[in-house]
């Protein structure tokens, strides 16, 4: 079989490096990849987001089903242009995939189906939002409700930052079109847990719990990025949360979606935060989280590329979907500055890696044979141990092999999960 798989990032090296296990692939294409990708796949220069050459290589080299990774291409039809060529894919349609490029929408979906969730306004006029920000006071959380790379969300601690925030997003334009329109929600306390899920729009069948870190700094301070590093399992992420989650959450969702004509077929991503009133949806997302991919893989016992073939041909139900009972880190090199201002084009020395070890590679260019940083978030160092702290001794042993001047990494990830463990 020949896969493309569209994305250029770690999320997309750890799917690629899943399915490559299948002996049925013949070969694996990445739109666009990156430089430590191309160790796995060939790597092609078209965009993510260049729907019209996605398509058209894709007619051209006979490809028998792609993998659309990411939110924008899924936003923009991406599954929709290559099945109407005749190409099966993994990954929702543009009208499903609604669900995480319309943070309108989905709080709309939530209210109306009764979907447990932040209470919440939708403002298109300034002005108003303001307004509403004064009236309610803060903690207060404000949202662009479009797709803005995982950092369209300010969790303000005062009016006047979240004041701030909807200027920036409104007046300002720091997200372009996504920050026309904001959500302003209630300010939620608890553990937040990540819910990656196969469902082929009947069956949900939830994958391993995962822990995020998305701030900057030790002891989550400094800004949001895209995600400092994970754990797996979630230790908040108990038997009876889970049974609650589907009753009240997974199964709503997809009877949800179905009855607006969305019909949801890929990885649904469920954001949760487990409050003192059970569990509530912060987000949803319409494809695999990144990093939280990264260690959620690793512990997938089952064939990647057989899972996502029975979602396509709505078999999910008739399928095996396996996970190792282990434990998983990833800790996130980045390059010094990010998520702000930061510098590309330092090599890379990167250990050898055995089993129970991976490194992702999620930015990084080929040039004259070295590969080189290329991005904010460079790799991906992965652990599997049977408990959670060997794994995450083993995630930073990795880390520190690694040859990166200009990198640095969070040194506390996974401590909040062992301080849960340890009661």
């Amino acid at each position: 079989m020949k896969i493309l798989v569209v994305g250029g990032g770690g999320r997309e090296h750890a799917i690629i490096k899943a399915i490559k296990k299948n002996p049925d692939v013949e070969k694996i294409y990445a739109l666009p990849g990156n430089g430590g990708i191309a160790a796995d796949a060939v790597c092609v220069n078209v965009g993510a987001t260049d729907i019209v050459g996605i398509v058209d290589f894709a007619a051209k080299n006979a490809i028998d089903y792609a993998v659309v990774a990411p939110d924008d291409p899924l936003a923009l039809g991406c599954v929709d242009e290559l099945e109407a060529i005749g190409i099966p894919c993994f990954g929702p349609s543009r009208d499903a995939a609604v669900i995480e490029a319309s943070k309108a929408f989905a709080k709309s979906l939530m209210k109306k189906y009764g979907i447990p969730t932040a209470r919440f306004e939708t403002f298109t006029n300034m002005d108003r939002a303001l307004e509403y920000i004064d009236k309610v006071g803060a903690p207060i959380v404000v949202k662009a409700d479009g797709l803005a790379l995982g950092k369209g969300v300010t969790v303000a601690m005062s009016v006047e930052e979240a004041r701030a925030a909807v200027r920036d997003m409104m007046e300002g334009g720091k997200f372009g079109a996504s920050g026309a329109t904001v959500v302003i929600e209630e300010y939620l306390e608890g553990p937040e847990v990540s819910v990656l899920s196969f469902t082929d729009g009947n069956t949900v069948v939830p994958m391993v719990s995962s822990m995020d870190h998305k701030r900057a700094g030790d002891g989550d301070v400094g800004p949001n990025t895209g995600g400092m590093g994970t754990i797996a399992p979630n230790p908040f992420y108990t038997p009876e949360v889970a049974e609650r989650c589907m009753r009240e959450i997974f199964l709503p969702t997809i009877k949800a979606m179905n009855a607006e004509g969305r019909t949801f077929r890929g990885c649904l991503y469920f954001g949760l935060m487990i409050t003192k009133d059970g569990p509530k949806v912060i987000e949803y997302n319409c494809r695999f989280g990144d990093p939280e991919t990264q260690v959620v893989l690793p512990l997938l016992k089952s064939d990647l590329l057989t899972v996502m073939r029975a979602v396509t041909d709505g078999k999910l139900s008739e399928t095996k979907v396996e996970f190792s009972d282990k434990s998983a880190c990833c800790v996130v090199l980045a390059s010094r500055g990010y998520p702000v201002k930061y510098q590309s084009g330092f090599e890379l020395g990167l250990p050898r890696t055995g089993e129970g070890r991976e490194i992702y590679v999620a930015g990084a260019e080929l040039r004259d044979g070295k590969l080189l940083s290329h991005g904010g978030r460079v790799l991906g160092c992965v652990a599997v141990e049977d408990d959670l702290e060997d794994a995450i001794a083993g995630a930073y042993e990795l880390a520190d092999q690694v040859r990166f001047e200009n990198g640095f990494c969070r040194r506390d990830i996974g401590q909040r999960a062992i301080k849960a463990l340890k009661g």
